[in-house]
């Protein structure tokens, strides 16, 4: 639970730059912090570089998907913990049970709302002071 003293701090991942922006601005003026990052990879080292109370994950990027992105992270011992939120426009039913699987703790479909990810956010970390 993160106190309410405190942003909730939100990593960002997904290889559209204008999916990033609209839900980073929503995300921070909700009292987020948050950082971006537009592939696999680079979500992984900023993962585990940083100390994220929530990581919002594209499923479907070029280099390391979102998928094998979530399995490295659900392994890692500092990285484990860390609620996975799984934010994709594939509405397959097999690739969505293939998100579960490899470790995220929900999946929203795109379009999703911002206050509605915002929203999954604080349920799985806690509150915020702009709540």
């Amino acid at each position: 639970m993160v106190s309410a003293d405190r942003q909730i701090r939100v990593l960002l991942v997904d290889d559209s730059a204008e999916i990033r922006e609209m839900y980073a601005l929503y995300l921070a003026g909700a009292g987020c912090e948050v950082e971006q990052a537009s592939q696999g990879f680079e979500a992984f080292d900023k993962a585990i570089k940083g100390r994220h109370d929530a990581i919002v994950m594209d499923l479907r990027m070029p280099k390391l998907d979102g998928w094998e992105a979530v399995r490295l992270l659900k392994n890692r011992a500092q990285t484990r913990g860390t609620p996975i939120i799984a934010l994709t426009g594939d509405s397959d039913i097999e690739h969505l049970k293939l998100a579960r699987n490899a470790g995220c703790d929900t999946v929203l479909l795109k379009p999703c709302a911002p206050d509605r990810l915002h929203a999954a956010i604080v349920k799985l970390v806690g509150p915020t002071l702009a709540a």
